[in-house]
């Protein structure tokens, strides 16, 4: 009974614990869905949504061969375009997510084409 008791704080504490403190983040550095781009908000929200997306390319597998997120099967990730202002392209932007499509949970946010990720925290 007194584990019990002890162990109720603790609970308490992670239940209070905003969410991006209990997500899990297998890469090193993390950016918060409010420290994104408006375009990367914005691309998160249409993920959720399901679309429609701006990009045909958007939703396509990801397949990963930089090797920095962590290892998972093909057609795992599906990356999608974060738009940037005054690109006459798709830009170096992407939000890369895994799982179900409509997941935005694990997702990580590149700047730099693939060259870096943040793993986006709530």
């Amino acid at each position: 009974m007194r584990k019990l008791i002890l162990a109720l704080p603790l609970i308490a504490l992670l239940a209070a614990a905003p969410s991006h403190a209990r997500s899990a983040c297998a890469v090193g550095e993390a950016i918060s869905v409010n420290d994104l781009p408006a375009q990367g908000r914005t691309t998160l929200a249409l993920i959720a949504a399901g679309g429609p997306f701006p990009n045909g390319r958007d939703g396509v597998i990801f397949g990963n061969r930089e090797r920095l997120l962590p290892k998972a099967p093909r057609g795992f990730y599906h990356e999608y375009t974060v738009r940037t202002p005054g690109a006459r392209n798709r830009g170096a932007r992407r939000i890369v997510c895994g799982g179900d499509q409509r997941a935005t949970d694990p997702c990580y946010y590149s700047d730099d084409h693939y060259q870096s990720f943040k793993c986006i925290v709530r």
